[in-house]
């Protein structure tokens, strides 16, 4: 094995995901541009989107999750990332609590499909049928926060974080340094 092989092998491993949200949180990760480089030196992206790989290939230090659980895959997946990831890290507001996804959490479940695909002015639905299909993920009775699915480590709060946030909160992690986040990288004023 060469040198390159045991270095690449000896780099702690990221996993990402998004659930129920808008991926803003992964284009934060993507906006710290240049910096990238420098965090692939530093580590090996596992399951993600930004290597569209699918499957954990093992465990993982760290675990980025946005969006929150709005449907039984959501809560599988984020299952899955809290066995497989060390430290597990509420990317955002729709993470930390339900973001805009959970605006329906004033309304009953049935209410909101009934008027997605019954009752909505724009709804062409001549079987006059809510949509059941098996490969169809259920409806959650709400959206929850990460937190209230699994243990979660850490909150990196905003819509979405900042990239210089992500990029400290991961710097810090990846170098056995306290997670400090000066007042400028969370504050939303």
């Amino acid at each position: 094995m060469t040198k390159e092989q045991e270095h690449t092998m000896a780099k702690p491993k990221i996993a990402t995901t998004s659930l129920a949200g808008c991926f803003g949180c992964h284009m934060s990760i993507l906006d710290i541009d240049d910096r990238i480089l420098q965090l692939v030196e530093l580590i090996e992206f596992d399951k993600s989107p930004i290597n569209d790989i699918k499957e954990f290939t093992g465990e993982c230090l760290v675990g980025l999750v946005e969006g929150g659980c709005a449907n039984e895959e959501n809560v599988r997946v984020l299952q899955e990332f809290r066995k497989h990831c060390k430290i597990l890290i509420s990317l955002g507001d729709c993470a930390i609590n339900g973001g805009l996804p959970a605006m329906r959490n004033t309304i009953p479940l049935q209410e909101c499909l009934d008027e997605a695909y019954l009752n909505g002015p724009t709804v062409h639905n001549p079987s006059g049928k809510i949509p059941n299909d098996p490969e169809i993920p259920l409806l959650l009775d709400k959206v929850y926060p990460c937190h209230e699915v699994v243990k979660v480590d850490y909150h990196l709060p905003g819509c979405p974080p900042s990239a210089d946030t992500i990029w400290q909160a991961l710097t810090a992690l990846l170098t056995d340094k306290p997670l400090e986040l000066p007042y400028e990288l969370i504050k939303y004023d």
